[in-house]
């Protein structure tokens, strides 16, 4: 039986109020994005579905703008270029689509930022797998099930939730957070 708007609203609510607690990692991912684009890194998103249009939407937000006219920031979505996804997951499979840009792009100073409600998708999971081996910086977004996931990363925030869609909802009101906080520290 579908639920009423009153009771999705509670629920949407209950789970952001569980939130407050993470504004130090949030801190810390702001601290680690600014010195990146600092010293001369880029930023790699990746996620599928809706944590690949979370994904978009980071990189537009900071390689385009979010509140302020600045300089564009080196910001890019791995998942966003459909002929480099269909020719990797053709030839190499699906569970390669990031991992293999990566291996051609990641450079010392860039960061891996990579989102997972379930914290279990094996193309995710392959990209932060070859961060790590190359001692790059993972930050991480997933729910509450995200456990392995969130082992890899080097930073994570993490909604307390089973269901993609309240996950998502927190996601989103962190990264934007995220996004107002790097792009007032880079004007």
């Amino acid at each position: 039986m579908p639920r009423s708007w009153p009771d999705v609203l509670r629920e949407h609510q209950q789970v952001l109020s569980t939130l407050a607690e993470q504004g130090a990692a949030l801190d810390r991912i702001v601290d680690t994005l600014v010195t990146c684009i600092r010293s001369g890194g880029r930023v790699y998103t990746c996620g599928n579905g809706g944590s690949a249009a979370d994904a978009q939407h980071i990189a537009g937000e900071l390689l385009g703008r979010f509140k302020s006219a600045r300089s564009a920031l080196p910001v890019l979505a791995l998942n966003a270029d459909t002929a480099t996804l269909t020719a990797i997951a053709n030839d190499f499979g699906y569970e390669h689509v990031f991992a293999r840009q990566l291996d051609g792009l990641l450079q010392p100073n860039d960061v891996v930022w990579a989102l997972s409600t379930s914290g279990s998708s094996p193309n995710v999971l392959a990209a932060v797998k070859v961060a790590a081996a190359r001692g790059n910086v993972v930050i991480g977004f997933t729910g509450q099930n995200g456990d392995a996931f969130a082992r890899l990363c080097t930073h994570v925030f993490r909604v307390p939730h089973g269901s993609s869609d309240r996950i998502q909802e927190g996601h989103a009101l962190a990264y934007h957070y995220v996004c107002e906080r790097v792009e007032a520290a880079l004007l």
